[in-house]
């Protein structure tokens, strides 16, 4: 069955670094299209990031733009949130997610599959 198994989460100061690594089993990894999402604590799951098949479409929400990047391997079937000066609002869990088709890639009823999410907390 389909797996998708965030890592890479945890504690970081305001203006560090992380990143967070999501692998994939059972699918055919470079079929799918990824995204990144996170939930802050008491508001809803809004995506953070976007990447098709072979990285040749990224999204970056206007809040992380410049400074979250999200990339992909195929041949490790993993996709990656680089997060580099992180600040407090950053502070959520994180999710993984694929979908197979479709153009539409914002809101998380597009998507096939789901990690269970990585805690990522940002101090001040």
């Amino acid at each position: 069955h389909v797996q998708l198994v965030e890592s890479g989460g945890g504690l970081v100061q305001a203006g560090g670094s992380l990143r967070l690594a999501c692998a994939a089993s059972g699918l055919t990894f470079s079929n799918y299209r990824l995204g990144w999402f996170r939930q802050p604590p008491v508001k809803e799951r809004d995506i953070v990031a976007y990447i098709t098949w072979n990285g040749g479409t990224i999204y970056s929400a206007d809040s992380v733009n410049g400074r979250f990047t999200i990339s992909r391997d195929n041949a490790k079937n993993t996709v990656y949130l680089q997060m580099n000066s992180p600040n407090p609002e950053d502070t959520a869990v994180y999710y993984c997610a694929a979908k197979r088709s479709g153009h539409y890639f914002g809101t998380g009823a597009e998507y096939d599959y789901w990690g269970q999410g990585t805690q990522v907390t940002v101090s001040s």
